[in-house]
């Protein structure tokens, strides 16, 4: 069964693949993925330990079961005026090979009860307008629709 954990080593070769195809299918270079395979152990201390992304404190977890990278799910802590427009407290993605199993749901639901437990009792989620699959998972984690302004759906979750 796929759990959240944070980053480890005992992924490195599903990691390195799948993140190398959310890259080709994005468009963006995998430059980036030369230096995380060279020294793989640094990447993975670098986002296992508590750190600062978008200026606010983030939690980088890694859905994972077994030795398979399935995909990353990040906590922001605290939201800007940026992220509450776009970004919010969870986000997430599933390599695409993993991609329509239902696994980006079991991550946000884990997501909340994580959350949950460090105090937090509500979660912004968006995304864009014309992502339907991001929609369907966020609403059945009971995302409740805020807003969708400029082709960016905010939901908030009840945790």
């Amino acid at each position: 069964m796929p759990e959240l954990v944070l980053p480890t080593a005992a992924v490195r070769d599903s990691f390195l693949d799948g993140e190398r195809a959310v890259c080709a299918e994005e468009g963006n270079s995998p430059a980036w993925l030369e230096a995380a395979a060279a020294d793989f152990g640094s990447l993975v201390a670098s986002r296992a330990a508590p750190r600062r992304v978008w200026g606010v404190p983030v939690t980088e977890l890694w859905w994972v079961q077994a030795r398979a990278y399935l995909g990353t799910l990040m906590i922001r802590h605290e939201l800007t005026p940026a992220l509450q427009h776009e970004g919010g407290n969870v986000g997430y993605h599933v390599v695409p090979a993993y991609r329509r199993r239902g696994h980006a749901t079991a991550m946000l639901a884990a997501a909340c009860g994580l959350c949950r437990d460090r105090g937090m009792d509500k979660l912004l989620v968006t995304c864009n307008e014309e992502n339907t699959g991001s929609r369907r998972v966020i609403e059945a984690n009971g995302g409740v629709l805020a807003d969708d302004t400029g082709g960016i759906r905010r939901y908030w979750i009840t945790l």
